[in-house]
């Protein structure tokens, strides 16, 4: 459930020209409102090509020709797509540059005037306790201390957001599973967001590491068995900017490894590829039957 109350930064109504620095646009380069006034989803990866693919995939479904236009200006960090309803963005790795798109990409609804956008991160994990290939429905967001907040230090002080991720959907999301032929499981569980890739998801095989085996799997079994089926790097940003900013948010993960039987990513890039795809088929399916895109 979005917020009832969401936060509007009051200083933006200072600005004559706001600058999207990261999108290579200005408020001044088009009418937001007529541009982007009848969004209702925001659809983002990790990727700038998955996105990409994602967002042809969605035109080709509404019958639209091709190629899809790159909103974003030419020297823009993102990339930035739209079909009918749907918002495309890619947001980098890690909470950092995620929260640099969000920042940028809910400034942008605001001007548009769209209130209650559900915003939807499809991306690959690391899984716990399920195979890969396998997609991931969180339920909840937590950092690695299994808490539910993203934490940042602004001005110096340290600040705690909570997570909120839209229950509605995600059970949508799950019965729509069951009724699809999809040739991989479809798990409901939690999802820890670290900082890094390495040493904050309990890996042996970065440069430099201070715990043990041993450590590392007690720590790994405890997520588990706090219902904890995924993990990645980008979701506590997500689900509780969106929340601060009156928007929704889920996460839809397909898993490229078992963690509690090792760290390093085998499948092939093959394999790899298609898992990959696995949450667009999903989500894909969800968006067609939302009105997220007009099948012409």
């Amino acid at each position: 459930m979005a917020t009832v109350q969401p936060i509007v930064n009051s200083h933006l109504s200072e600005l004559d020209e706001d600058v999207f620095h990261h999108f290579g646009f200005t408020t001044k380069s088009f009418d937001f409102k007529e541009k982007f006034g009848d969004v209702k989803f925001v659809c983002v990866c990790g990727s700038s090509g998955r996105i990409h693919n994602f967002a042809i995939s969605m035109a080709k479904l509404a019958g639209l020709a091709l190629p899809v236009e790159n909103i974003a200006g030419s020297h823009a960090r993102f990339v930035l797509y739209k079909v009918d309803h749907i918002l495309f963005a890619d947001h980098g790795m890690g909470i950092p540059s995620a929260l640099i798109m969000l920042h940028e990409v809910t400034k942008l609804l605001h001007y548009a005037g769209c209130k209650d956008v559900l915003f939807i991160r499809l991306g690959t994990s690391g899984g716990l306790g399920v195979k890969p290939g396998t997609i991931v429905l969180s339920d909840r967001c937590v950092n690695t201390k299994l808490e539910p907040y993203n934490e940042l230090c602004i001005l110096g002080k340290p600040v705690r957001r909570q997570t909120i991720v839209d229950l509605n959907t995600v059970n949508e999301l799950k019965k729509l599973s069951e009724n699809l032929s999809l040739e991989c499981s479809v798990v409901v569980g939690g999802t820890i967001a670290a900082n890094d890739f390495y040493e904050e998801q309990g890996r042996l095989d970065g440069s430099i590491c201070t715990f043990s085996k041993e450590e590392k799997l007690a720590f790994l079994q405890s997520a588990y068995e706090h219902g904890i089926r995924n993990m990645e790097m980008e979701g506590t940003a997500i689900t509780s900017h969106c929340y601060l900013t009156g928007h929704r948010a889920i996460l839809v993960c397909v898993t490229a490894v078992n963690r509690l039987e090792g760290d390093q990513i085998t499948i092939s890039t093959d394999e790899f590829t298609l898992f990959a795809q696995r949450p667009g088929q999903l989500v894909g399916e969800y968006l067609k039957r939302n009105n997220g895109i007009i099948v012409r």
